[in-house]
């Protein structure tokens, strides 16, 4: 259960993030936009994800999106291979001293996800897809 392969980073402007990124660091990607509402990098090991902070907020708390001190835009992902697993994750989390912000529920792009914060004050997402696959070092493969 030792799978960190997605780190999620919320930006304030995407057309300048995926600039940096893209194109100053030379980031892989299949994106050819300059301004998409999501894009992923691949990398040795990890995939970089960016998305709008606003959004990311709201996916954490529609009703109170988490803002100022505590929340600076970036959760760290655990990709689950089942729905069980995310329950699994969570719940080790909630036992291991971490505050559980957001219990897993079926979310709006067919996945199931949940969010804890470490002691450290760090969100992290759990989450299961349907379309999720893994290579053969477990690596959630996305090829967007």
């Amino acid at each position: 259960m030792n799978r960190i392969n997605l780190i999620c980073l919320g930006v304030k402007d995407m057309a300048t993030a995926v600039t940096f990124y893209r194109d100053g660091l030379g980031f892989k990607t299949a994106e050819q936009g300059d301004n998409p509402a999501i894009v992923f990098f691949n990398s040795s090991g990890t995939k970089l994800e960016l998305y709008p902070l606003e959004e990311l907020a709201k996916d954490i708390d529609a009703q109170n999106p988490p803002t100022g001190t505590g929340f600076a835009g970036i959760t760290l992902a655990y990709n689950a291979k089942s729905k069980e697993e995310v329950d699994q994750v969570i719940n080790l989390a909630r036992r291991a001293g971490g505050k559980v912000v957001k219990e897993p529920e079926t979310v709006f792009w067919g996945g199931y996800s949940g969010y804890f914060i470490d002691p450290d004050g760090y969100y992290w997402e759990v989450a299961w897809g349907p379309e999720f696959t893994y290579d053969d070092q477990d690596m959630l493969i996305i090829d967007s």
